[in-house]
């Protein structure tokens, strides 16, 4: 026979899809599933760090390709990070 006690009654915390997000608590680990706005929040600055070093290399006059070069590293170490974040990868580690 099927059970029909709830996810509270059995003790379950993990969140539900539309659990909005905390900015006072950004690294909650309470929260279950993907976290991707946490992910992206904490990936950006490091991007636009990234993608503004190409525009400052392209606008200095330097070949585009050399500043190109730089560009597949930053994408790899943001998409790295973004995964990281994004699935708790670490969060036993801590």
């Amino acid at each position: 026979m099927p059970s029909t006690t709830s996810a509270e009654d059995r003790g379950d915390t993990a969140a539900t899809p539309d659990e909005e997000f905390d900015p006072d608590d950004p690294l909650d680990s309470t929260s279950g599933g993907k976290n991707r706005r946490r992910a992206a929040l904490a990936v950006a600055p490091f991007l636009a760090v990234g993608l503004a070093d190409v525009v400052l290399l392209l606008g200095w006059g330097i070949q585009p390709l050399w500043a190109f070069a730089i560009l597949p590293p930053i994408l790899f170490c943001s998409v790295l990070a973004y995964i990281v974040f994004s699935t708790d990868f670490l969060e036993d580690r801590t």
